[in-house]
């Protein structure tokens, strides 16, 4: 069983242009026309994992720049901070997650133009899962349970899996932000961690991602656990750009990673890892397609039926 570390990996770099140093929230003025040009990246896995798994994409849009273009990766504190790099102009371009994508197109912080594309497919699974051995066969048996679930912003571990309670007729207070008014007892920390905690007892149920919980050989659940309930469809994450940019830049980014050799995929050593590598050094999806803010409208809408704004995004990661 592999968890979210394995899939999103570290790659090692050699060469290219140095990044900038420590965690920001706030972002320095540096435009592209001033000869910089800034990749954020969200802050779903530690600072060190991040700025080595996208070292071969930072080198590969330096390669795909004017001469005189400085390309550096930056790492931001939360989502927030993503978004408002892109709004105020300070960055040019950005890995981030579905809900926060969508939230940053709502308020004209930012432009989707790729969905990436994981795990042979373009969109993945939240479900909420128990024991085999539990008594829970419903989301509605989860009143008064003791539940677990990935960061608060997560789409498929967070807001999915609260959308699915709402809609079994369970009332979720102020969820995500606390479980205070909620007809269950919840926790959030990671997909990982919440799902370690089912399988160790020391919660009734999780809503995490299905890619934590799914045994790829078997094409079903690892031993011992079994399904709640669950949402198929949801839009795999995306890259998002600056809507200061113009149109003619726009395109070069969205040309550049639709022409992509398979190496900026493929980290430091250029392979492919095998299912047992102890050191995996792939980024975790393999491809993209171009895309826009309506690839994600299933995420604004259980946003919506959820009653969660944009303030969430400071709360954590997803």
């Amino acid at each position: 069983m592999k968890d979210r570390r394995s899939f999103l990996k570290s790659v090692g770099a050699a060469g290219g242009v140095a990044f900038t140093a420590g965690c920001i929230g706030q972002f320095g003025s540096q435009p592209y026309g001033d000869g910089t040009l800034t990749f954020v990246m969200s802050p779903t896995e530690p600072q060190e994992f991040m700025e080595s798994q996208y070292a071969p994409v930072r080198d590969y849009l330096d390669e795909e720049t004017e001469d005189d273009v400085e390309v550096e990766l930056q790492y931001a504190n939360n989502y927030s901070a993503v978004l408002r790099a892109l709004g105020e102009g300070n960055a040019e371009i950005a890995e981030t997650g579905p809900f926060a994508a969508a939230l940053g197109v709502r308020g004209d912080q930012c432009d989707v133009v790729l969905q990436r594309y994981a795990y042979g497919s373009w969109d993945y699974h939240s479900v909420l899962i128990t024991n085999e051995d539990s008594d829970i066969e419903e989301p509605a048996d989860l009143e008064g349970r003791d539940i677990g679930f990935a960061a608060t912003t997560s789409a498929s571990g967070s807001l999915y899996p609260l959308y699915m309670l709402k809609q079994a007729g369970l009332d979720i207070g102020d969820a995500p932000m606390s479980d205070d008014g909620a007809d269950f007892n919840a926790s959030w920390s990671g997909h990982a961690q919440a799902f370690e905690a089912l399988q160790s007892g020391q919660i009734d149920a999780a809503g995490v991602g299905r890619f934590i919980t799914w045994d790829y050989g078997n094409e079903d659940y690892v031993e011992g656990i079994r399904e709640v309930d669950s949402v198929s469809g949801i839009p795999r994450a995306p890259i998002i750009v600056s809507p200061e940019l113009d149109d003619e830049k726009k395109e070069k980014f969205t040309d550049a990673f639709l022409d992509a050799p398979e190496d900026i995929y493929l980290g430091e050593d250029g392979e492919e890892d095998a299912e047992d590598e102890e050191n995996p050094d792939d980024l975790w999806f393999s491809d993209v397609r171009e895309a826009d803010v309506d690839t994600y409208q299933p995420v604004v809408d259980v946003a919506n039926e959820l009653g969660i704004e944009s303030d969430l995004l400071d709360e954590g990661t997803e």
